[in-house]
């Protein structure tokens, strides 16, 4: 009665805490994904979880059948793993570089659960703070690069991971503290804390600043997440931050987060890999992997369908 595609849809369910971002994280319709579930509990002759509850709330039958999605779950994953690497070789090579340069906080515990799954793969890691890695991605020095920024170059595949809100971080005594968005001009006579790499490549300027004509009054660099935060806490400057990278500051009091313009601005984060290489058996599992471990990890994203190139 109760299916593989059951205990993921709940699983999934779990992870987003709404239909929509499962749905859209499974590749569904709402209506087709409201169906499946509405035809699991009449199998059951039970409710699995409480309607118009946010986040979703399950029932204890719910949660059953939760305990054995984490249960069954990770070893279906892992004979799909194993039958992969039966038909393809589980040899290989992922060098990766990440121009989100806040990505660690789920990256980190993708790489380790790949490891651990694909030992015979010599995983690589850079830093994209001093080189361009999407032209290292072409020329072959990289096998994935994580990026916000797809260019359109012949023979690379974007795919994309999760969709974030860019927010600025400020000082719970800034002067603009008391709005509930920020226009672009406000940020001219501030100082921007940003990452040491090209404004280019920064969502607050090539989404925010740049389109409106606007150069913050001075940049300052750091290396670190938790550094940048520091400075603005100390009302040295203020930050663009992804919204899930600030979650954590945010409930401790730390800093105040505000929306960049009045509707807000959202971008999508992408895996971006050679186009000979994408249908390597271990290449699609650590992206499946990281897009797991993000919305394990990560407070406020959404789930993409799309992908580029």
């Amino acid at each position: 009665m109760i299916e593989i595609k059951h205990l993921r849809t709940l699983s999934t369910l779990n992870n987003t805490g709404s239909l929509v971002e499962a749905a859209r994280q499974l590749h569904l319709t709402q209506s087709a994904l409201s169906h499946q579930l509405k035809e699991l509990e009449g199998r059951l002759n039970c409710s699995l979880f409480i309607r118009k509850s946010r986040p979703i709330r399950f029932t204890v039958a719910g949660v059953r059948l939760l305990d054995l999605a984490d249960s069954v779950l990770p070893e279906v994953s892992n004979a799909e793993r194993d039958l992969s690497r039966f038909i393809s070789g589980d040899a290989g090579r992922l060098h990766m570089a990440v121009e989100c340069h806040s990505c660690f906080q789920w990256l980190m515990p993708a790489i380790d659960c790949f490891r651990d799954s694909w030992p015979e793969v010599e995983l690589d890691f850079s830093s994209g703070f001093s080189f361009l890695p999407l032209p290292a991605l072409k020329r072959g020095n990289l096998d994935l690069v994580v990026t916000a920024d797809p260019q359109p170059i012949e023979g690379i595949s974007y795919i994309p991971l999760f969709s974030y809100q860019p927010m600025l971080a400020l000082s719970r005594h800034h002067r603009l503290a008391n709005k509930t968005f920020i226009e672009p001009e406000e940020l001219a006579q501030e100082t921007l804390i940003t990452y040491p790499v090209e404004i280019e490549r920064l969502d607050i300027f090539n989404q925010f600043l740049i389109p409106a004509g606007v150069s913050p009054a001075k940049i300052r660099h750091a290396d670190m997440t938790l550094m940048m935060l520091q400075l603005v806490a100390s009302g040295r400057g203020v930050a663009g931050l992804p919204n899930w990278a600030l979650y954590e500051y945010l409930k401790k009091d730390y800093v105040v987060a505000r929306k960049l313009g009045q509707e807000g601005v959202w971008t999508t984060l992408y895996a971006a890999v050679r186009e000979e290489q994408k249908e390597l058996a271990y290449l699609q599992d650590f992206i499946k992997t990281a897009i797991d471990s993000c919305f394990k990890h990560l407070r406020g994203i959404k789930g993409v369908e799309d992908s580029v190139g």
